[in-house]
């Protein structure tokens, strides 16, 4: 039996004595409430104000702040009060660093307590939703922050294997204790759990998942770093300002100072921000092919969901990752044209059909379509979204070279063309194509005759010389057209990551005083431009044979060198023109700890002068429809 058939299985077995199909009569008028399920869906049956809430601390593997003992992690539980007496739920599991600082979600959400010590507003809709539905919601406070003891690790193997804990916890396999000291077992849950989180929040879930936990069923990963290298750096850039493993860390731990400061003076030493490089400390940080987690060992599930046009978590965290899921994990994506967004803000009823119907099938057992349904939905534009069976779509390589008249096309050219590498915003860089500019070289396709998409990652290959030793090389495709646009870029009080706030709330599950389930509305921000920045990539040029080891290159010789572009998912339409900007240092990817652009004081460029030979100079493209 495979894999996937044995999950079905199984949790069709568990389940069979508490799954009620709509339309079957009742036991008995004073029957207590069973899950109940209509249309493929599990319904809100169970009171969410009688709920049971309650907390643990589950004992970790790990001890991260050196104190001699392991860490104990915080973990606050809200499930139906009929799983004290017979009824066994699954898990749907919210492991967060941000519970203390910034908060949760758009609405900057808070836990709070009661006298007892026990959460009585939960961040986010997870519980207000699915606990009527029959779910258990467990909050976890990722170690090192909230009421979780150690020290944060900005993606470190302390932060995973804190969730991974309460998965063993929720499935017999590690101690969990009450506020006495008493050991406490999970007795009322099936053990299946599912986790789900955005930005960090949807690492963890990935990084637990790459451990191979048994019980983890499913995970569902919003806007998720899958590399803690790709964090702070793009191909030996550094994007972060120098120190931001130690202010990542800082940041969402509000204990006294001095109680990590070993830890996070460590961190400093070994993250190595003054070259840049690749090295064990990232490597331990990498979700993908790392010693604590890696793609393939992953068992869950996965339901993922990626912003093309994040610039904090990059869609190469994504699309990386993605590609090496195991052949035999059941999988779901949404890829967008947002920024670092959750979908629960911009598609919220579409999401939550969405979500329920993965919770029921892969957490409950429930015969759904979820399964049959095209594997990839794709937003091309505002209000305008496909399904494929897979991402990215099936494509066809296409070699584009820029030409010395400035043109862009598929034929081989000669002449050269040379720019500054100095720090620019990518509006500047992409602003008057046609126009001579000392930072920058434009190259534009005639009007494309038919509409042209591009799906997957983009290649750029360089043949140049350099004056000094090293360059940041960036490179930009633009779509050039004036057209109606997802405005990913404007950040306001009510705009941000594509969307915009559109007035009045939806509650989305039961409420009490504390914890009222409403949320606002948000919506497709759009503005109308005469160009669009499709995708970038940006490397330095002394970590082009190794992002572990820089070598300088000899100014006067030439050098092919290739990287990938960060992938994306995009229509060029017909009238508007492909767009090659080669450049210098990308000021857009210098970040502070807000995740803003703050100039020159990460990378100011090199100011070497970069010559292009155009015969050895390409990009390639991964087209769905060719070019014409």
């Amino acid at each position: 039996m495979s894999n996937s058939r044995r999950r079905g299985f199984l949790a069709a077995a568990t389940l069979a004595t508490t799954l009620v199909i709509a339309g079957a009569p009742a036991a008995s008028a004073t029957a207590k409430p069973e899950i109940k399920v209509s249309g493929g869906l599990t319904q809100p049956v169970f009171s969410y104000q009688d709920a049971i809430r309650e907390h643990v601390r589950v004992e970790s593997s790990v001890d991260s702040d050196g104190d001699g003992k392991k860490d104990l992690v915080r973990v606050d539980i809200i499930r139906p009060k009929e799983s004290s007496s017979g009824l066994k739920v699954p898990v749907i599991m919210q492991e967060s660093p941000y519970y203390d600082n910034p908060g949760v979600g758009f609405e900057i959400e808070h836990k709070k307590y009661d006298a007892d010590g026990n959460v009585t507003k939960f961040p986010m809709y997870y519980d207000n939703y699915f606990v009527p539905r029959g779910y258990a919601f467990a909050s976890v406070d990722m170690i090192g922050t909230r009421l979780s003891e150690g020290c944060p690790m900005s993606y470190g193997a302390a932060d995973v294997l804190g969730g991974k804990a309460v998965v063993d916890w929720l499935n017999g396999r590690a101690t969990a204790y009450d506020d006495k000291g008493d050991p406490v077992k999970a007795t009322w849950t099936t053990g299946r759990t599912g986790m789900i989180g955005h930005s960090y929040e949807g690492a963890l879930g990935v990084g637990v998942a790459g451990t191979g936990v048994r019980g983890l069923e499913t995970i569902v990963p919003l806007s998720a770093y899958t590399s803690g290298y790709e964090n702070g750096h793009a191909n030996g850039v550094l994007t972060w300002f120098k120190g931001g493993a130690r202010w990542q860390s800082e940041h969402v731990d509000k204990d006294p100072a001095e109680k990590c400061e070993a830890v996070r003076q460590r961190m400093d030493a070994e993250s190595d921000d003054e070259t840049g490089n690749y090295n064990a400390y990232w490597n331990e940080r990498n979700y993908r092919t790392g010693p604590i987690s890696k793609a393939r060992n992953i068992r869950a599930s996965v339901f993922a969901v990626m912003g093309m046009q994040d610039r904090n978590v990059v869609g190469s965290q994504f699309a990386q990752w993605w590609a090496k899921l195991p052949r035999g994990v059941q999988r779901k994506a949404w890829v967008t044209q947002y920024g670092h967004l959750d979908p629960f803000w911009a598609r919220r009823e579409i999401w939550l059909n969405t979500l329920n119907k993965w919770f029921d099938h892969e957490l409950m057992g429930v015969a759904n379509d979820i399964m049959r349904q095209p594997r990839a939905d794709v937003q091309l534009g505002p209000d305008r979204w496909i399904t494929q069976a897979d991402w990215p779509a099936p494509t066809q390589k296409v070699a584009l070279r820029p030409q010395q008249d400035g043109s862009l096309g598929r034929t081989l050219s000669t002449g050269t063309g040379s720019y500054l590498d100095t720090a620019q915003t990518e509006i500047a860089m992409a602003t008057d194509p046609s126009t001579t500019h000392p930072n920058r070289l434009a190259y534009l396709t005639p009007p494309l005759k038919n509409t042209t998409r591009l799906s997957g990652t983009p290649t750029v290959s360089l043949r140049l010389k350099l004056d000094k030793p090293t360059a940041n090389l960036g490179v930009l495709l633009v779509d050039y057209g004036t057209d109606t646009r997802i405005n990913y870029r404007e950040k306001t009080a009510t705009s941000s990551e594509g969307l915009k706030i559109i007035g009045g709330e939806d509650c989305v599950g039961e409420s009490t005083a504390d914890d009222d389930g409403c949320y606002f509305r948000g919506g497709d921000n759009t503005a109308a431009s005469g160009l669009n920045v499709v995708t970038r990539g940006i490397l330095d040029a002394q970590s082009h044979k190794s992002l572990s080891r820089q070598a300088p290159l000899t100014p006067g010789k030439s050098y092919q060198i290739t990287w990938k572009m960060l992938p994306q998912d995009y229509e060029f339409k017909a009238g508007h023109r492909l767009g090659l900007v080669l450049t210098g240092t990308n000021d857009d990817f210098n970040l502070d700890e807000t995740g803003t652009g703050t100039g020159t004081d990460v990378e100011p460029g090199t100011g070497a002068k970069v010559t292009i030979d155009l015969a050895g100079t390409s990009v390639s493209l991964p087209l769905v429809t060719s070019i014409k």
